[in-house]
């Protein structure tokens, strides 16, 4: 009953985060796991079939509040649904820790571009034009695959790159990304099942995960509409660039005091950006409501 219950838990702060800011459900979520002791192999087949319960919960949660794009939806899920079975099948016979750094480094540079761009030089209306099939169909793809292998990155992979485009609302992209999702838990978990077909899956483990993130599910989608999307594309780009940042150091195994310098200078920045951001949103609003105010005196007088 106590694993159950850290499960739940630990299925509800990912589901919080995930639901807010696209991505980070599979990582946080596969970090429990495999402190626990399961392969890793497990842990991703885990955290999958969980997700197919939370993706529908955080899926019907987003389009209640407006937040979904279904053209979105589609057209990035189906490819990655395929590639997340086939990475569901090489992960049950072949190790991808080799990739991780090089996935990684990409992923921070895109991190470090949507924190700046939505902290110095944020998106306009008229720029929200939508984005191509021909980008949408083979980032499906790649991020179906790393999904399935990594136990996660159907978001980190996805999520940064609609969002650097600067052609959809920020609040569109994390819940038509979160939307997806369910295809892509679909099919990683259909391969899983195929390929461990030998192995003995905890159903207390994805019980504990499913049900943590079903009820994490709606406040998350509401934080995501009343949340500023400013405020949004900051906390995400902070977000990837401080996992990925983990991956690096990790996989290059940097000696003391490295790791903690830069975690430490990661955090002042991303500290730095959000209050900054947070100061520039107080403003408008300040500019908005003294202009609403001002409008009514000047059309009587």
């Amino acid at each position: 009953m106590q694993a159950f219950l850290i499960f739940a838990i630990g299925g509800f702060i990912a589901q919080l985060v995930d639901g807010s800011l696209g991505m980070a459900y599979g990582v946080t979520s596969t970090t429990i796991l495999l402190t626990a002791g399961l392969t890793p192999a497990l842990a991703s087949a885990s955290v999958h079939l969980a997700e197919i319960g939370t993706s529908v919960a955080s899926g019907l949660s987003h389009w209640r509040f407006g937040n979904v794009d279904w053209k979105i939806v589609l057209t990035l899920g189906v490819p990655g649904a395929v590639g997340a079975f086939l990475g569901a099948t090489a992960l049950s016979n072949v190790s991808t820790e080799a990739a991780e750094p090089w996935m990684s480094t990409i992923l921070l540079a895109l991190g470090v571009y949507v924190l700046l761009r939505f902290a110095i030089r944020p998106l306009r209306r008229r720029q929200l034009t939508g984005v191509s099939s021909k980008l949408l169909a083979p980032l499906g793809l790649v991020a179906g695959f790393v999904d399935a292998t990594g136990g996660g990155g159907w978001g980190p992979v996805a999520t940064p790159t609609l969002l650097s485009t600067g052609k959809v609302e920020p609040r569109k992209v994390v819940g038509s990304v979160d939307t997806s999702e369910f295809l892509i838990a679909v099919a990683a978990s259909l391969g899983f099942l195929f390929s461990l077909a030998d192995q003995e899956l905890s159903w207390m483990t994805v019980g504990g995960l499913l049900l943590g993130g079903v009820l994490a599910a709606p406040l998350a989608a509401y934080l995501v509409r009343v949340v500023p999307m400013r405020l949004i594309g900051v906390g995400a780009g902070g977000l990837i660039v401080l996992t990925n940042a983990r991956t690096l150091i990790k996989a290059f195994d940097l000696p003391a005091p490295a790791p903690a310098v830069i975690y430490g200078a990661i955090v002042v920045t991303w500290v730095a950006a959000l209050a900054y951001t947070i100061r520039v949103i107080v403003n408008e609003r300040r500019e908005i409501d003294d202009f609403e105010e001002e409008a009514p005196a000047t059309a009587q007088g």
